[in-house]
């Protein structure tokens, strides 16, 4: 579902939908600041998103989804190596050599 919701933003050209999610899915540490987070065992509050999301002003959609569409392009798969590797190895990208550079 993460890939999902980042797809959802990064396809979103027009900039006016809502992107409701999961507060349980990974993608809302990233996303959950500007889109509407729900409980999904939550039928109420589910509903309530639902509502607010319906009713939400075009311009804070468009500013909601600006702001997501801005995280994912930041966020992509270099990025993310690079962010596990310094977790993993306390290194950088940089310490490890181009796949280029290697003998053949």
């Amino acid at each position: 579902m993460n890939l999902v919701a980042k797809e959802y933003c990064a396809a979103s050209s027009e900039e006016s939908g809502v992107l409701i999610l999961s507060e349980f899915a990974g993608a809302a540490a990233e996303l959950g600041k500007a889109a509407l987070l729900v409980n999904p065992h939550d039928v109420v509050g589910v509903a309530e998103a639902l509502h607010t999301a319906l009713l939400m002003p075009l311009e804070e959609r468009r500013r909601r989804m600006r702001s997501m569409r801005q995280i994912v392009r930041r966020h992509d798969v270099f990025w993310w190596v690079d962010s596990f590797l310094r977790a993993a190895f306390a290194k950088d990208l940089s310490n490890f050599p181009v796949i280029a550079d290697l003998p053949t």
